[in-house]
């Protein structure tokens, strides 16, 4: 399965999807025909991960009048490079549009909007209304809101990912943190005020982050104040991104941010991507004494909410012959028994799973019996255990970003970080290249 999101990871676009063929062009299958009298309902994914065989085996279980048959574009574990991402985008898309392919996508970071705008995939609402079998009032529907796409559900993710910070709580004391309202620029003042009131001991706000990815960063939550895909334009050349780029290098140059490795405790802040509530204690703990969970800054909203990435995200296409049984595979992924599958990414859409493994992980701590990854056991407060459900039920904020134009902003962006190339000629090669791209 998908390991830990690395920072840039986080901006960067996992893509899941498939398509319906062989090794490059067709998919692999784990079943060719239907069984008997079942009818067969086809899920294509990127990998056929373990989490997708368990699923299976429990779901024809619970219907076994249905036949999920699995459609992989590549074995478990082969490698990837940029082309097969690329045709596996090509391919998946092409099946997309042409309204053939498989009954159920791991659609992932594919151009969902245009599948939508096109009127190619299932909108969901009116089936999660209906449905009995689902407890309503027990959805994280902060999330399942959050990725709503022209008022409709288009997809739902098995699980979801927090995109925080991790504040040393020591020195925070120092000055006030709103981070309900934080932006970037009040995260600079923040750290520089830590930094002047503890000159004996300085603290980089964050050490090991490169300027390109805090530009990726921050871009992720302007997208679409510089990219309009429906209109085919960019802004990347205009006022606005300079300003961003020349601000983000103002903070390395006056040493707040740094791009090299730091001392141990020489480091104010960690973003952590964290995949399940066990991480909410090992990733904290492990940095600081005494941590501080915050929202990550953002780029001038009201309420900046919590950051979240998704694990695999799953459509129906709208033609499907066998849209009922392929709402029953969606029903199933949200009901307790599917929520709790031990495979499963990520923290669940279900309430009662996160504040139950919330709760345990609380027991565990104050018996004594939870170990952080370097066998030590750890002290936290129950404050903590409550800011922690706070947190996973405050999910709000999800940015469908094209990861090839975020990749395009890293790549030009170091020459100017770099000291080889001028703010304004890298934001015109930016604008550029991304300009060619939305116009393919």
């Amino acid at each position: 399965m998908k390991k830990h999101l690395s920072i840039v990871l986080f901006l960067t676009i996992v893509l899941t999807a498939c398509s319906s063929g062989e090794k490059g062009e067709t998919a692999k299958t784990d079943d060719s025909t239907s069984k008997g009298e079942k009818t067969t309902v086809t899920l294509s994914v990127q990998e056929p991960y373990p989490f997708y065989q368990t699923l299976k085996k429990k779901f024809e279980e619970k219907y076994p009048e249905i036949n999920l048959q699995i459609q992989a574009y590549k074995q478990a574990g082969e490698q990837w490079s940029a082309a097969d991402y690329e045709k596996y985008q090509q391919t998946t898309s092409t099946a997309i549009l042409s309204g053939k392919g498989p009954d159920i996508f791991e659609i992932g970071s594919l151009p969902i909007t245009d599948f939508v705008n096109k009127k190619l995939l299932l909108n969901m609402d009116d089936y999660i209304n209906k449905d009995q079998s689902i407890n309503k009032s027990d959805l994280e529907m902060n999330v399942l809101q959050a990725i709503k796409l022209n008022g409709g559900t288009y997809a739902i993710p098995s699980g979801y990912f927090l995109n925080t910070f991790v504040g040393d709580k020591n020195l925070l004391t120092q000055m006030k943190v709103d981070d309900n309202k934080w932006t970037w620029a009040d995260f600079e003042e923040i750290s520089s005020g830590i930094q002047k009131n503890n000159s004996k001991t300085p603290r980089y706000a964050l050490s090991n982050f490169p300027p390109e990815a805090l530009l990726q960063e921050i871009l992720g939550d302007r997208f679409k104040e510089f990219v309009d895909r429906t209109g085919k334009k960019a802004k990347f050349d205009s006022p606005e991104f300079l300003s961003i780029m020349q601000q983000i290098k103002k903070m390395y140059d006056d040493n707040i941010m740094s791009s090299k490795p730091a001392e141990n405790n020489n480091q104010l802040f960690y973003p952590m991507d964290f995949i399940s509530p066990t991480d909410l204690i090992n990733g904290p703990y492990s940095v600081f004494t005494n941590p501080q969970l915050l929202k990550r800054p953002h780029a001038g909203q009201k309420d900046g909410g919590i950051k979240i990435n998704l694990s695999q995200e799953f459509a129906i296409q709208a033609n499907s012959p066998v849209k009922e049984e392929a709402w029953k595979f969606m029903s199933y992924l949200l009901s307790s028994e599917g929520q709790s599958l031990q495979e499963r990414e990520g923290f669940s859409l279900l309430k009662s799973v996160n504040d139950k493994k919330v709760n345990d992980i609380k027991d565990q701590v104050k018996s004594g019996n939870f170990k952080l990854p370097n066998g030590m056991t750890v002290s936290a407060p129950d404050e903590d255990f409550t800011r922690m459900k706070e947190m996973i039920h405050a999910a709000t904020q999800f940015n469908e970003l094209d990861g090839k134009i975020i990749r395009i902003v890293g790549e030009e962006s170091r020459t100017f970080f770099g000291g080889q190339k001028p703010a304004a000629d890298v934001a015109k090669l930016i604008q550029n290249r991304v300009t060619t791209y939305i116009n393919e």
